[in-house]
């Protein structure tokens, strides 16, 4: 059955295309949620104003899209991760972590824009290719590091008059009456 299409379908066409479809798919889908009318002249005519305001959007996420990839231009995250001592990670670092770690610096991305075909199962850095459309890619850079654990508090030093430091440089010495 041929149809002319009233917005963008993806895989199947544009605004104003006609396009040959199966009649189940014409009957239960396309004409019953308003995605395409019968290609009659009338309906074409109709269409044209459709057609140019679908290519004006069409227009300005294409230039959306190329800004991100502009932007994403020599882009490094840091995720941390727990391992452990030969740098093996318990879980692994997939699509939604690393487009979170990009969301949380202010990067417009989606986990099914960062292409990784596997996991990242261990620590250390790798280039990941992020997609927008098949033109438009970026690199980024993702460094997978040891997330420190909750026991992993660093001990006061002590300085030369064997006294503790605190976090603010100040002497923490106490001494045994000032306790009780």
């Amino acid at each position: 059955m041929k149809l002319l299409l009233r917005r963008d379908i993806p895989k199947l066409g544009l605004v104003g295309d006609v396009v040959e479809v199966s009649d189940g798919y014409a009957r239960n889908y396309l004409i019953p949620h308003r995605l395409a009318l019968e290609p009659t002249e009338a309906n074409m005519k109709a269409i044209e104003e459709d057609k140019k305001r679908a290519e004006a959007e069409r227009k300005a996420q294409r230039q959306a899209l190329e800004a991100a990839v502009a932007r994403l231009a020599n882009v490094e995250v840091m995720i941390h991760a727990a391992a452990n001592p030969e740098g093996h990670l318990y879980g692994s670092v997939g699509p939604r972590e690393i487009a979170a770690a990009l969301r949380d610096e202010g990067h417009q991305v989606e986990a099914s824009n960062v292409e990784l075909h596997e996991s990242i199962r261990q620590l250390g850095t790798r280039t990941v290719p992020v997609v927008f459309a098949d033109d438009l890619r970026a690199e980024v850079k993702v460094w997978v590091v040891q997330e420190k654990a909750a026991g992993d508090l660093e001990e006061p030093k002590e300085d030369a008059a064997g006294t503790e430091a605190g976090e603010d440089g100040e002497s923490t010495s106490q001494s045994a009456e000032s306790v009780e």
